[in-house]
């Protein structure tokens, strides 16, 4: 039995499917959408490659595609699922639209944000971590041990 909210489950599979899709495009495969009011407001994956941008991580294209889609910039009433731990640039892009909720898979003690603490996320905001977290690491295991 899982200690997580199936919705928490339902969600880091759509995160997942962007996270593939990122790893079909050659891509570093982390999948991001964001849930307002029970429905996904925005979905992304990590463009970097593509685009020529190393901001293009898939969080902050997702708040870019939120945003436009609700016509605000601060997402309060909104959660961030994403598949690894956001790097300390996207979590304080979180900061700075006041996201309510941020739910990461795999952890990232590399790159990820917790090893800053929280400091830079809005004082409101909520971090889950660990939802679906062997599905999120193997998906970033494997897309490595491909490219050794």
């Amino acid at each position: 039995m899982s200690i997580f909210d199936n919705e928490d489950e339902f969600y880091m599979q759509q995160a997942l499917r962007e996270a593939r899709t990122a790893r079909d495009e050659e891509e570093v495969p982390i999948g991001a959408v964001i849930v307002c009011d029970g429905q996904i407001v925005a979905r992304a994956h990590n463009n970097t490659e593509r685009l020529h941008d190393v901001t293009a991580h898939a969080e902050m294209v997702a708040f870019t595609a939120a945003a436009n889609t609700l016509g605000t910039k601060y997402l309060p009433n909104c959660t961030l699922y994403v598949t690894v731990e956001p790097c300390p640039m996207c979590a304080g892009a979180a900061g700075w639209m006041q996201i309510g909720r941020i739910v990461y898979g795999a952890g990232d003690p590399k790159k990820g944000f917790e090893k800053l603490g929280h400091g830079m996320l809005h004082p409101k905001t909520v971090v889950d971590n660990g939802v679906m977290q062997e599905e999120c690491s193997e998906l970033m295991k494997e897309f490595f041990k491909k490219k050794r």
